[in-house]
């Protein structure tokens, strides 16, 4: 059966079928019965464990207090217990190594009881650590591919969890992932270090305000997820998205997003069955999912949760996607995450809200009413500032990548200067702190609608703005640059690390003046206005997508990172692992594995995308074309013969300059694949941007432009108009 015979086969069947949807009755499902049922939570621990022993552990989870190994083998037997009455056969370490992903090893609770029968087993040693092979994962040099020894470590703060499944179910274990020679070989240990440092320096600042109650200081962060829903007949059919998460041929659709009427729309069923369920899925876990809308591409959705602890959210995030992966394929569709799946219309993002809390509960970013009076709030709401002024280039390295370098600079997302947008109401704050001393607070007022029956409405204090990369949004930070495919472990480690030192400086300044004699109000108000003074040029409240943005922006001094390869030298630079080494959030050798670890990874994902590419446009897109050629040769042979010049003779010369254009430019693509390149691994993601991905442009140009020449019947594969409005 031909690639086109399918394609129409896969379209009618699609026509013609109905999906059985899941319908959840929540007249009978009580949302509070179910929701974090499924998680080993603080209710469950005081439920089931010794009363020392679950004080002992909520020190541990809330305080920050080393555990007591001597508590272990309580929790393991409670969890256990609690684990094998919901179900649980097996249990495994869940962790977060630096492929981008998750990865997890079961193992069965059960084993030979000494006799003729079994005996559930699951001891503290099982629980706080495991023995995963630590070769198999980029490691960056840290590991040779002979030294396998790796552990998992259990991590007490983000609590275990069953993850049910057709056959049984598994209790699931959030860990770190160490190496035998102790070095972080994944994402949530630095994550860890870092909420760690911000805490410390945090904890000076609210000492100097007299505040001796709160014991810790979090950042917490809900990530919104923006994802494409496909219908899974056609991504059967698209060698490009089961490789690489992205077409890497599709011509424009006729119709894309023009007439705006996506964004916000009404959610077709299936889509709403498989959000519904996926909410349900993410209740029983605990995870707050709150919002979900359509988005403004076709075929494009998004979910948002409430604030949580950053490990915790980071955590819930991974399980999130996860999640959606599974419940779309019950429903016979295919969740993309890629950052940019579908050229031409707006990709996906991560919109990574953070800020900062104490363990009683006060948001240090809340502005209150009067942010010039509210000397704490402007303290750490400048050290957010002065950090992306002095470290804007690693904000940008912490969400690099080769697919987010598809997204960002486009039209839906943030450019790859990062800049920080404060609204009306702050800005003018801080001019007056620079000034002097700020004396007044604009406010926000109320709507006149100018209709009788409608409620009269308060008007916030500032607008948003959608295309600032960094954008402040009421008791908050939006960090809009996380991609949508990516762990925001990586994001949030950076921002912690880079706030934490300015936290420090400010803390240090503070407590030089205030032990000079000087009184805080007055230490605040000499350091405020050279914080701001240094730190100003990275605000800006305009439009961040114009090109005299761009241009402002290099006058100001803000780096321009466009992409992967341009970010990679940050991570080795002396300043970078100062800043690192100083707060114990990566070593030296920690960061250089990474700088290897990213590298790697952009090569492979553009190495893996061309040799598909280079697949298709030889076994697919080149056979169409010339079967075309066939055809049409044929009607100008028969026109001939009949003494008639044919119309398709035209069409047949531009077929032929296209396959033609084709073959050469498929060569070319393979030429820069063959080439070995010489030097490090950061040179061969250099050749892979400047050649690679290069030539990798032309031929799509041209595979494009053959999708719209040939006839519809033997183009092979499913289209863009066919997978973004017949996926529903």
């Amino acid at each position: 059966m031909g690639g086109a015979t399918s394609r129409q086969e896969t379209i009618s069947a699609l026509v013609a079928s109905k999906v059985v949807l899941n319908r959840l009755n929540y007249r009978e499902i009580s949302c509070k019965s179910i929701y974090g049922c499924n998680v080993f939570n603080e209710d469950v621990q005081k439920a089931r464990l010794p009363k020392p022993v679950f004080k002992a552990l909520q020190k541990t989870i809330k305080l920050g207090q080393p555990l007591d190994p001597g508590i272990a083998d309580s929790v393991a037997a409670a969890m256990r217990d609690w684990a094998i009455e919901k179900g649980a056969t097996h249990y495994c370490h869940w962790f977060q190594p630096m492929t981008g992903a998750t990865a997890e090893k079961h193992d069965s609770f059960f084993g030979p009881d000494g006799g003729s029968g079994t005996a559930a087993e699951f001891s503290g040693k099982e629980l706080i650590k495991g023995e995963p092979d630590a070769s198999s994962f980029p490691s960056g040099g840290l590991r040779a591919t002979f030294e396998a020894r790796g552990y998992t470590a259990w991590d007490p703060t983000s609590p275990a969890f069953i993850l049910e499944q057709p056959n049984g179910a598994t209790l699931v274990i959030p860990t770190a992932f160490l190496s035998w020679t102790g070095e972080a070989l994944d994402k949530k240990t630095p994550l860890l270090r870092s909420m760690e440092a911000l805490s410390t320096q945090a904890l000076r600042i609210l000492r100097l305000f007299g505040n001796t109650e709160a014991t810790k200081v979090f950042t917490t962060v809900g990530t919104e997820q923006e994802y494409f829903l496909i219908d899974k007949h056609f991504i059967a059919l698209r060698p490009d998205i089961i490789n690489c998460g992205r077409t890497l041929f599709g011509a424009r659709p006729p119709k894309g997003q023009e007439l705006e009427d996506q964004y916000f729309a009404s959610i077709p069923e299936r889509v709403v069955a498989i959000m519904a369920e996926v909410e349900h899925e993410c209740m029983k876990l605990g995870i707050p999912a709150k919002t979900r809308h359509n988005e403004v591409a076709p075929a494009q959705y998004e979910l948002a949760p409430i604030f949580e602890l950053s490990n915790l959210a980071v955590d819930h995030q991974m399980m999130t996607m996860e999640i959606l992966r599974k419940t779309a394929e019950k429903y016979g569709m295919a969740c993309l995450l890629h950052e940019k799946p579908f050229a031409g219309i707006n990709g996906s993002g991560k919109h990574n809200n953070w800020s900062m809390s104490t363990d009683t509960g006060e948001n240090l970013l809340n502005p209150g009413d009067t942010p010039h009076d509210n000397a704490q709030f402007l303290i750490f709401c400048a050290a957010c500032i002065r950090a992306v002024a002095r470290y804007g280039g690693l904000l940008r390295l912490s969400v690099c990548g080769a697919s987010n370098d598809h997204r960002l600079g486009a039209n839906e997302a943030p450019p790859a200067i990062m800049s920080v947008f404060l609204g009306s109401q702050l800005t003018d704050v801080v001019e007056q702190i620079e000034k002097g001393a700020a004396k007044t607070s604009k406010a926000g007022g109320m709507f006149e609608t100018g209709v009788s029956v409608l409620p009269k409405l308060p008007r916030d204090a500032g607008d948003r703005n959608r295309t600032s990369p960094f954008a402040f949004t009421g008791n908050k930070f939006e960090f809009r640059a996380v991609g949508s495919s990516q762990n925001p472990a990586g994001a949030n480690t950076i921002l912690n690390t880079m706030v934490a030192e300015s936290l420090d400086y400010m803390a240090t300044e503070l407590e030089k003046a205030i032990k000079s004699g000087k009184t805080l109000n007055t230490a605040i108000q000499d350091m405020l206005p050279k914080i701001i003074k240094e730190s100003k040029h990275v605000i800006f409240n305009g439009d961040n997508y114009t090109e005299e943005w761009h241009k402002e922006a290099e006058k100001r001094g803000l780096p321009n990172l466009k992409n992967t390869v341009d970010c990679l030298p940050l991570i080795t630079e002396k300043g970078t692992i100062d800043l690192f080494t100083k707060y114990k959030v990566y070593t030296k050798r920690e960061l250089e594995s990474r700088a290897v670890i990213f590298a790697e990874a952009y090569v492979k994902t553009l190495t893996i995308e061309a040799n598909t590419m280079l697949m298709m446009a030889k076994t697919m897109i080149l056979p169409s074309a010339i079967r075309y050629q066939t055809e049409l040769a044929q009607a100008v042979a028969s026109g001939k013969a009949a003494g008639i010049e044919s119309p398709a003779y035209e069409t047949l010369k531009a077929v032929v300059e296209a396959i033609v254009d084709c073959q050469k430019k498929t060569a070319a693509l393979e030429k820069a694949c063959s080439h070995h390149v010489e030097g490090e691994v950061y040179d061969h993601a250099k050749y892979a941007r400047d050649k690679v991905f290069a030539a990798m442009g032309e031929l799509r140009k041209t595979g494009d432009k053959i999708e719209t020449m040939i006839a519809d019947d033997l183009w092979p594969l499913p289209t863009y108009r066919e997978m973004l409005f017949l996926s529903r």
